[in-house]
């Protein structure tokens, strides 16, 4: 990737906001305690804030694509509220292998542990992967990173020991560069590693 302005990937559910299962309402969502901090340190520091997201209520016909837009923008309007700068650009994938909806029931690039949400906010942003890092709570996010070339963070909580969401892919070769226990943790590695 060419020279260009680094960034944080960060998932949503688990490490920004509370993972509630599927959010499909912008009353359930809630701000993680730590986050409205973390990310006022990381934008002062200089990098680019951009949520990705597998958001498979979509291809279950819970939500459409639009709604998760008004759920984004309801996000963004809670961490402005905490008194948290505000997102660069937020990413999902509404795709799922066995979704019910047949539109959404293909094998994407952009569905974590594939790496296309990263590779299309990088060439739409003129972001460098390699000065960048991908955080998330799952191991899927951490092979995104990997296979995006960023280096990567894992936030251990209750999702980072559940089973594997749906994918084709094997997770065999994403390892984290760092593992820790709160996004603070993360941003201070990452301030320190860059």
């Amino acid at each position: 990737m060419s020279p260009g302005r680094a960034a944080v990937f960060l998932d949503e559910d688990g490490l920004l906001i509370e993972d509630r299962g599927l959010l499909i309402a912008a009353a359930e969502i809630r701000i993680l305690e730590g986050v409205p901090r973390a990310l006022t340190r990381l934008k002062a520091a200089g990098f680019w804030l951009v949520v990705v997201s597998n958001k498979a209520v979509v291809a279950r016909g819970l939500i459409t694509e639009r709604e998760v837009d008004a759920l984004h923008a309801e996000l963004g309007r809670l961490l402005e509220q905490a008194g948290a700068p505000g997102l660069d650009a937020i990413y999902f994938c509404p795709h799922h292998p066995d979704a019910d909806l047949p539109a959404y029931r293909v094998l994407c690039e952009c569905r974590k542990p594939r790496p296309g949400l990263l590779l299309r906010a990088a060439q739409q942003h003129q972001l460098s992967l390699s000065a960048s890092f991908m955080v998330g709570d799952r191991m899927t996010d951490v092979a995104a990173g990997v296979r995006a070339g960023c280096r990567t963070v894992l936030v251990q909580g209750p999702q980072s020991q559940a089973p594997a969401i749906v994918t084709a892919e094997p997770l065999e070769d994403a390892q984290p560069d760092f593992t820790c226990t709160s996004l603070s943790e993360a941003v201070d590695w990452i301030l320190k590693a860059r």
